[in-house]
C-alpha cells in the first residue's frame, strides 16, 4: 500500500520555435504512466500525469542516448535500464521540446510520525504543466512585492529626502551667514592702528585663533591616510555594484552580488592607494613602505580574520556554510595579484600627482594649548553624536536589508538603496561639517580624527540595532547561529564605519580648507 507523502509540482515554460522539425507531431496520451524504480535501495513511485505533446527524436539523438546510458550504468552497475532510458529520454524530449523548468513547489501531505526500526517507504508525486511565465521572468514568484514595496518604504525615503533637505538648508544658513561675516572683519582694510589691535583683542575668537595649528600634521598619520583610502575606495565600490545591480539584475543569480563585489573591491584599489598616498604625501609622510601595504592590507585582512574564526566555527560544527578551501585560494590569489598591486600603484602615483603640500595658512612651530570647554563640545561628545542622524536617514533601510540577509528574502529593490546611499552620504557630510565647525569654534584643531570618528560612528549605532533586531525579529539561538549573525554583522559594519569615516574626513577637509582660505595668515 503506497502512501503519497509529498507532491511535486513543476512549471514548464514552452518556447515557439520556426524550424520544422521542432513542430509538434505526435499526440501521445500517458495519463497514468507507473514507474517503479530502484536506486541505491530508495524505493520510488513516479508518476507523469497528463504529457500531452512529444516531438519526434532523431536516430542520432538516440544514439547519443543509449550511449550516455551505458557510460552510467557502467559508473553504477545497481541503477536499472529502464530507470536511466526514461530518465533520458524524458530530458531529451524537454531539450527537444525547448521546455524549461522555471517554477518547481513542493508540498507536504499525510506527515505521519516517524518511529524507531522501522522502514519507511518515500514516493512522489509529480505534475508536469505548461505556462505562460517566460523564462526572462521566472524568479519573480519568490520576489515579496508587498513587503519592499510597502508604503512604510517609501515613506521613509521621503523623510530622509526632506531630512537632507532641512539639514542642508540649516548648514548653509548658520555656516554661511557667519562665515560671510567674519570674511568681511578679515577682508576690511584698517588703517587705524588702535582700531585694529582692539579688534584683534575683543573680535578675533573661536576657529580664527587656530589658523597656525588646524593644518598641523594628526597623530597616527598612516593609519589616518590609510582608513581613508580605503573608505573612498569602499564608497566607490558601494556605488558601482548597487548601479551594476540596477542594470543587471544581480540578485538572481546565486552568489553574483558577492561576485561582483570581490572583482570590482580588486579593481578599485587603485582608489585606496591614490586617495592614501595623496593625503600622505601632502602632511609630510616619510614611511612609504609602510603607508602604502596598512593601505592595502588593512580592510581585507580584518574581513579576513573575522572570516577565518567563522568559517573554523562552521568545520567544527559540520555545517554547509563553511566556505571551501578553493574559494578560499581563489580569492586570495585575486587580491594578492590584482588587488595589492594596484594599491600600490595608486599610492605612487598619488604621492607623485597629488602629494604638494597645499595648505592656506602656514602652522606654526610651537602648538597653541587647548583650552577647556563645555563637555558638549568635547571630540568624543562630537564623535557619539554626529552619527546619529545619519544613522536615522538609513534606519529604515537596515530593517529591510537584514531581513533580507537573516530571514531569507531576496532584496532586489536596489533603486531604494541607490537613493538611501545618497542621502546617508550628504547627511553624513553635512553631520561633520557642522561638528567640525563647532570644534574649532571651542579653539580645538584636533579636527581630523574626528571628523572620521563622527561619521563613523554611524555604524556603532547600525550595530546596536543588530543587537535588537537579533533578540526581537529572529529566532536564533545557540553558539554557532549567534557569532555567524553577530560575526559577518561586525564585518558590515566594519566596512561601513570605514566608508562613513572617509567621506566625513574628506568632506570636513574641504570645508577647513575653504574657510582658511579667505583669511589673512601670517
Amino acid at each position: 500500500m503506497w502512501t503519497k507523502v509529498s507532491f511535486v509540482s513543476l512549471s514548464l515554460m514552452k518556447q515557439r520555435s520556426n524550424n520544422s522539425r521542432m513542430q509538434l507531431r505526435t499526440i501521445i496520451g500517458l495519463n497514468s504512466l507507473w514507474m517503479i524504480c530502484h536506486y541505491g535501495g530508495l524505493l520510488v513511485n513516479c508518476v507523469l500525469i497528463r504529457m500531452v505533446k512529444m516531438a519526434s527524436i532523431s536516430f542520432s539523438r538516440t544514439r547519443a542516448l543509449l550511449s550516455n546510458i551505458i557510460k552510467i550504468r557502467f559508473m553504477d552497475p545497481e541503477l536499472p535500464y529502464d530507470f536511466l532510458l526514461m530518465s533520458f529520454f524524458f530530458l531529451s524530449m524537454l531539450k527537444h521540446l525547448c521546455l524549461q523548468i522555471i517554477h518547481v513547489n513542493l508540498t507536504q501531505e499525510n506527515a505521519k510520525p516517524l518511529e524507531s526500526g522501522r522502514i519507511l517507504d518515500l514516493t512522489y508525486s509529480v505534475k508536469w504543466s505548461l505556462t505562460n511565465v517566460s523564462f526572462a521572468r521566472r524568479f519573480d514568484v519568490y520576489l515579496d512585492y508587498p513587503f519592499f514595496e510597502h508604503q512604510i518604504h517609501w515613506f521613509s525615503i521621503f523623510n530622509s529626502f526632506m531630512m537632507v533637505i532641512f539639514l542642508t538648508g540649516l548648514v548653509s544658513m548658520i555656516l554661511m551667514r557667519t562665515l560671510r561675516n567674519d570674511y568681511a572683519k578679515y577682508a576690511r582694510e584698517d588703517d587705524d592702528l588702535v582700531e585694529s589691535l582692539e579688534r584683534d583683542v575683543s573680535e578675533e575668537t573661536g576657529w580664527k585663533l587656530v589658523h597656525g595649528d588646524v593644518f598641523r600634521p594628526p597623530r597616527s598619520m598612516v593609519l589616518l591616510s590609510a582608513v581613508v583610502g580605503t573608505g573612498a575606495q569602499l564608497a566607490l565600490l558601494v556605488l558601482l555594484v548597487i548601479l551594476m545591480a540596477i542594470v543587471g539584475t544581480l540578485y538572481v543569480g546565486r552568489g553574483a552580488i558577492v561576485t561582483t563585489f570581490i572583482t570590482c573591491y580588486a579593481l578599485t584599489s587603485f582608489i585606496a592607494g591614490y586617495v592614501s598616498g595623496g593625503m600622505y604625501s601632502r602632511h609630510g609622510g616619510k614611511n612609504w613602505i609602510k603607508s602604502m601595504i596598512l593601505t592595502a592590507c588593512l580592510f581585507p585582512f580584518m574581513c579576513f580574520g573575522i572570516g577565518f574564526i567563522l568559517n573554523t566555527i562552521a568545520i567544527f560544527y559540520g555545517s554547509l556554510a563553511a566556505i571551501p578551501f578553493g574559494t578560499i585560494v581563489v580569492v586570495f590569489v585575486i587580491w594578492a595579484f590584482i588587488s595589492f598591486p594596484l594599491a600600490l600603484l595608486g599610492t605612487v602615483v598619488g604621492r607623485n600627482w597629488s602629494g604638494a603640500p597645499n595648505n592656506p595658512c602656514r602652522v606654526k612651530t610651537i602648538p597653541r594649548p587647548i583650552p577647556e570647554k563645555k563637555w558638549y563640545l568635547t571630540p568624543s561628545v562630537v564623535s557619539m553624536m554626529g552619527g546619529l542622524l545619519p544613522f536615522g536617514s538609513i534606519f529604515i533601510e537596515m530593517y529591510f536589508v537584514f531581513t533580507s540577509f537573516w530571514n531569507y528574502k531576496v532584496y532586489y529593490v536596489y533603486g531604494f538603496m541607490l537613493l538611501v546611499f545618497l542621502i546617508l552620504i550628504i547627511v553624513t557630510v553635512c553631520v561633520t561639517i557642522v561638528g567640525t565647525y563647532f570644534l574649532l569654534n571651542a579653539e580645538n584643531y584636533h579636527w581630523q580624527w574626528t571628523s572620521f570618528f563622527s561619521a563613523a560612528s554611524t555604524a556603532v549605532y547600525v550595530y546596536l540595532y543588530s543587537i535588537y533586531y537579533f533578540y526581537m525579529k529572529t529566532k536564533m539561538s545557540g553558539f554557532f547561529q549567534t557569532s555567524f549573525y553577530f560575526g559577518y554583522t561586525l564585518m558590515f559594519c566594519l566596512g561601513l564605519g570605514i566608508l562613513c569615516g572617509a567621506v566625513g574626513y574628506l568632506g570636513s577637509n574641504l570645508f577647513v580648507r575653504r574657510i582658511y582660505k579667505n583669511i589673512k595668515c601670517d
